[in-house]
């Protein structure tokens, strides 16, 4: 025990805390290898709750422990998973409350094509699982889409060579949603271009399309990896809107290609399958146009031949009417004979009655009448007089009730009221009635405004021929007698003829006009 002691004579080795060696350690670490470049299997990996990832680096003889902070992992482009060989990018450093090394990692991509591709297969494999893939869930791609969107760089020969074969096939209107088709924003960029059209309101200030199409062209694996993450695959499979695939060529297989409606091979086959060719359709309603016309051609034809065939057996008109004509004929023929029978039956008939008829049955219906109207009018003075008397009861016991004085009062109050209503009647007549007054005394004052007579006090006269007011200097030549009207009088001009141009006037001659009033 007396060895352990730390002041055991003889002893030189140096003395160091925990930390400090701890501290050392580290120091030695990070400045010895800084940033380094590690490839190996991801292990052992689990993500905190704080959202930090820890995982384990290892090949066949050791294993590395590493981490990744919260704000790296959320950047990095490749999601880390167990047994996926990558090179990760970061410095090794220590972590002293456990006494081992650690790398902190800044950035871990997959080493190589292999690992890729097994990662690749392991993601087709769960999407798979959940039927994403599944042909019946697939939807039809419109025959004549109006409105096609396009998700692509807006630069390269991709856009170039779809807009320029839909104007070779059919023109459509085309939305372009420019993205970045690698690199580490390639993935976030394209799913929400597709969940951005998907969003679009139809009927919007901004169409929304009727199909998608997804182009890129070709390239190697990495540079396509874009369109195998998983975030585009499940944007692609929950797109409403029919979507079409063409990411690089033909021999290429994305993701985005399981989960699409239809796959083409290249961008340019994908304008292709979206619309069809106008001049082919063109070309064929044509042809349906003609069928139509030969198929109408033929069935009228076909039915003029069987009513043809149906009226040969059927008999002819004239034959149809010509009993019925018969018949009237014979009718007709035997009518004037008949119309005599009975106009003679008739006359003898009369005479039979009028046989019957004499001077005395005449005259005793004659006075059994003027007794019945001779017994109907005593009846009448009889009731006329018993309404008289009744009516005159009931007037001598109305007249009984009548109060002269509460007549009077009557009197005096709808004489009082009819005054009022004259009064007040006479009192709106001559309000009318200088309102009247004073309306015509207003118009009478415009008259005399806008009337020439007012013009005639601020200096101006109006010139007259006899009734009629002169207005241009021909017709002034035109009349021999003027008269010119001032604001106190007419002043009468008697002018001279009226000169042509070659006319001078001579010397001593005056003013054109004599005047006299």
């Amino acid at each position: 025990m007396d060895l352990l002691e730390d002041d055991t004579p003889g002893r030189n080795e140096p003395e160091f805390s925990v930390s400090e060696i701890s501290g050392a350690v580290k120091r030695m670490i990070e400045g010895e290898f800084g940033r380094v470049r590690v490839k190996g299997e991801l292990g052992r990996v689990m993500i905190a709750r704080s959202g930090h990832v820890y995982l384990d680096l290892k090949d066949d003889r050791a294993v590395l422990s590493s981490v990744i902070w919260k704000g790296q992992a959320a950047r990095l482009t490749v999601k880390p998973e167990e047994g996926m060989e990558v090179v990760a990018i970061g410095k090794l450093t220590t972590f002293p409350g456990q006494s081992r090394y650690q790398m902190v990692i800044e950035d871990i991509r997959p080493a190589g094509v292999g690992a890729l591709m097994a990662m690749l297969e392991k993601r087709k494999k769960v999407l798979e699982a959940e039927g994403l893939f599944a042909a019946e869930r697939k939807k039809p791609i419109p025959y004549l889409p109006e409105v096609i969107g396009v998700v692509t760089s807006p630069q390269g020969a991709v856009i170039r060579d779809i807009l320029h074969r839909l104007r070779d096939r059919f023109p459509r209107k085309v939305l372009i949603w420019p993205v970045a088709v690698q690199g580490e924003g390639c993935a976030p960029q394209v799913s929400a271009a597709i969940e951005g059209f998907n969003a679009m309101t139809p009927g919007g200030a901004l169409p929304r399309p009727d199909l998608l199409i997804v182009a890129r062209g070709g390239g190697s694996l990495e540079d396509l990896w874009g369109f195998n993450e998983e975030i585009v695959a499940r944007a692609a499979a929950a797109s409403d809107i029919p979507l079409i695939s063409a990411v690089g060529h033909e021999t290429d297989t994305t993701l985005i290609d399981y989960v699409s409606d239809l796959r083409a091979p290249t961008p340019t086959a994908a304008a292709e399958q979206a619309v069809p060719v106008r001049l082919d359709l063109l070309a064929t309603l044509d042809s349906f146009e003609s069928r139509l016309s030969r198929a109408m051609a033929s069935q009228i034809e076909v039915r003029q031949q069987r009513l043809r065939d149906l009226s040969r057996a059927m008999p002819r008109a004239d034959e149809l009417t010509a009993p019925a004509t018969q018949r009237l004929d014979a009718a007709s023929a035997r009518l004037p004979a008949a119309l005599r029978a009975a106009t003679q039956a008739k006359t003898v008939g009369f005479e039979r009655v009028a046989a019957r008829l004499s001077k005395s049955l005449l005259t005793q219906r004659t006075q059994q009448l003027a007794a019945r109207l001779d017994n109907a009018k005593d009846a009448i003075g009889r009731a006329l007089k018993s309404r008289v008397e009744r009516k005159s009861g009931d007037l001598s016991r109305v007249s009984a009730r009548l109060n002269l004085s509460h007549i009077q009062r009557d009197l005096r109050v709808k004489s009082d009221a009819t005054g009022r209503a004259v009064q007040a009647l006479s009192d709106a007549a001559r309000r009318q009635q200088k309102t009247w007054e004073d309306r015509l005394e207003s118009l009478d004052r415009l008259r005399q405004t806008l009337g020439y007579e007012a013009t005639l006090d601020r200096g101006y006269a109006v010139v007259w021929a006899g009734e009629s007011v002169v207005t241009t200097k021909a017709e002034a030549s035109k009349n021999a007698a003027l008269e010119v009207q001032f604001r106190d009088g007419r002043y009468k001009l008697v002018g001279q003829p009226a000169r042509t141009k070659s006319t001078k006037p001579a010397k001593d001659q005056g003013s054109l006009f004599d005047g006299e009033e």
